[in-house]
């Protein structure tokens, strides 16, 4: 066993012990398992968020995208600063109202909210495709991570099988508790590291950062540059708008809301998130040095842009602390998206779906079960391979955000609306994402004489669009059952 792989192991192990003295002193009702007792201060529900915002998405998709695709890359680091201005509003409210109601799942919102149980099955739908597209983000970052870092000596799909298994049992055990604990460590290391990186790694091999983007321009001149078609400044402009709407229509970050206690708690972590983008400024900086150092990687291939140039750079025990501190990224997160799906599916798919009548216990005891199940769906798509992390973390994040009118129209002073446009306005931003998405079409093939700045527009933006306008019509034909006000809370 090589050093980088006995690093990583008991970066593993540690994960794991932490997360099962988590439990201590705790029992586990599914109040308490889902959020924690609603008891998380500000800094928990930051790590928390933080934790699951920031994964291996952020360790190796913002340097891969930064390395294949130059200016493009950007918009990860700029959507994440209009979603913190939009939450610091719209946070508040949604605690407020879970908190009153005693709402525990994601889809508890909107079922509450328009008094619907089918519709909270309808948004448990989306919310599950969204996350097993999530969940499969985490495991096949955790399988290249792994795989590289202990240079080959654990395939990838035996490191995304074993991880499976840690996020399984200590969620199983401790529950949100178990994820909370793991994020302090994480985000102290995954912060440390990419600062140092990010310095380093383009001093090393360029002299600073400004001879790196020098040496990057003389070698390939117009990789600087947004490209005319494709992803031009119109996708770039839109798909930020896209990921920013839709950022805390992640169920993962709601429950994080739901877990705060106090709407004061939740404002304060809006203001501190945008600190974490510091993060991903500095693996900007990872990818762009690995650009002609680690020449020549295509397709999914650029995802290992950080681990090609750290193993050329450092030795592998150092590598293996680099390992580790990305197989933490992709716990956290990944045991998050496991323990809102398996929520979900019990509180909403089972019981308001065929056993309105179960208890609380017997929710909880289909929730447990749900969660190996969910997992193995999600390890199934992540093993027949696919796109880069990138781009399945932007499908997510399309069907996620079509839930948006939804939620903001019901947290209106006065609410608008009714279940029946909620219904229609889901189902029609998702038919027109699941064309797009299944017939490979957007608007430059549907449209071909359309100007440039219409052809580029990101097709989950158009999907969206299509949602609102859907809702507000049936809104307008249908009987007035407006949604639910927001309950009075103290702050």
């Amino acid at each position: 066993m090589n050093a980088a792989l006995g690093v990583i192991a008991l970066f593993v192990i540690g994960a794991l012990g932490l997360a099962v003295l988590a439990r201590r002193g705790r029992t586990m009702s599914l109040e308490q398992w889902a959020l924690g007792g609603r008891g998380l201060g500000t800094i928990m529900v930051f790590l928390l968020m933080a934790g699951e915002s920031f994964s291996t998405f952020t360790f190796l998709g913002a340097s891969g995208w930064s390395y294949s695709k130059g200016s493009p890359a950007f918009y990860i680091l700029a959507y994440g600063g209009l979603a913190y201005l939009m939450a610091f509003w719209m946070l508040p409210a949604i605690w407020r109202y879970a908190t009153a109601h005693k709402l525990v799942s994601f889809s508890d919102f909107f079922a509450h909210k328009y008094d619907s149980r089918p519709l909270g099955v309808l948004v448990s739908v989306v919310a599950l495709m969204g996350m097993v597209a999530l969940l499969t983000i985490q495991l096949r970052g955790l399988g290249i991570i792994v795989s590289e870092a202990s240079y080959g000596s654990i395939a990838p799909q035996v490191a995304i099988w074993i991880g499976t298994v840690v996020m399984v049992s200590y969620i199983l055990f401790s529950g949100i508790h178990g994820s909370a604990s793991i994020a302090i460590v994480k985000d102290i290391l995954i912060l440390a590291l990419a600062v140092f990186l990010g310095i380093y790694l383009p001093w090393h091999y360029y002299g600073g950062v400004a001879p790196m983007f020098t040496a990057i321009h003389a070698a390939n001149p117009g990789f600087f540059e947004f490209p005319k078609e494709g992803l031009n400044l119109t996708w770039y402009n839109s798909t930020i708008l896209l990921t920013a709407l839709g950022y805390y229509l992640y169920p993962f970050n709601l429950t994080s809301v739901y877990a705060a206690k106090s709407a004061s708690a939740v404002r304060r972590n809006t203001i501190l998130m945008p600190l974490y983008q510091v993060v991903i400024a500095f693996l900007f900086l990872v990818g762009f040095a690995a650009i002609l150092q680690v020449p020549g990687l295509k397709g999914s291939e650029v995802d290992l842009a950080l681990f090609g140039l750290v193993k050329h750079t450092f030795d592998p025990w150092f590598v293996g602390v680099i390992g580790g501190t990305g197989v933490l990224t992709a716990l956290v997160p990944g045991s998050m998206i496991l323990l809102n799906a398996s929520t979900v599916i019990g509180k909403n798919v089972y019981k308001e779906g065929f056993a309105p009548t179960a208890t609380d216990r017997q929710v909880a005891r289909v929730a447990r079960w749900a969660l190996p199940m969910f997992a193995l769906v999600a390890v199934y798509f992540v093993l027949r391979g696919g796109t880069t992390i990138v781009a399945v973390a932007i499908f997510a994040s399309s069907l996620l955000t079509q839930l948006l009118p939804s939620l903001l129209f019901s947290l209106m002073k006065k609410p608008f609306g009714s279940k029946q446009a909620a219904f229609a306005g889901i189902l029609a931003g998702g038919a027109v994402l699941a064309f797009m998405m299944t017939t490979g079409a957007n608007l430059g093939t549907l449209f071909p004489s359309a100007p440039v700045v219409v052809k580029s527009l990101n097709t989950g933006l158009v999907a969206l669009a299509t949602n609102a306008l859907v809702f507000v019509l049936v809104a307008l034909i249908t009987p007035r059952v407006l949604p639910r006000a927001v309950a009075a809370q103290p702050a």
